[in-house]
């Protein structure tokens, strides 16, 4: 389980630098909306990249114990998800929804161009030698 671990690090920098970046969007545009809900829906995205972080290890452990093997927690995911389209429909005028399911998307974007960075690196490593 050590890569999904180097893995997680590696996305938790990008989701952090990503945030940033909204927040200095929110503060410095006029589209304070559209930023706060990409602020909004990316902050429960990585929510839920750490929670399937966890469950995965947990999944793992389970198996290798022979254990009974439960869920990977996609109805906390989901349920999540649906609290921030709630939040984004009761407060209209803070919340761009269209932003908020963007930034719920954030995370499984990040993870692709994480992969395909990682691909890259790997393949020039192995035609180094």
């Amino acid at each position: 389980m050590p890569e999904i671990k180097h893995s997680f690090t590696r996305q938790r920098k990008y989701m952090f630098f990503l945030l940033s970046f909204f927040v200095l969007g929110w503060g410095f545009t006029s589209y304070q909306s559209i930023f706060l809900g990409l602020i909004l829906g990316t902050a429960l995205s990585f929510f839920n990249l750490w929670l399937i972080v966890r469950k995965t290890i947990q999944f793992g452990k389970a198996v290798e114990n022979g254990e009974k093997v439960r869920s990977l927690g996609t109805v906390s995911r989901m349920a999540s998800a649906a609290f921030a389209v709630i939040i984004a429909l009761e407060y209209p005028e803070h919340f761009h929804l269209i932003s908020v399911v963007l930034g719920l998307m954030t995370s499984y974007i990040v993870i692709m161009i994480d992969f395909f960075l990682q691909s890259f690196h790997i393949r020039r490593k192995r035609e180094e030698r």
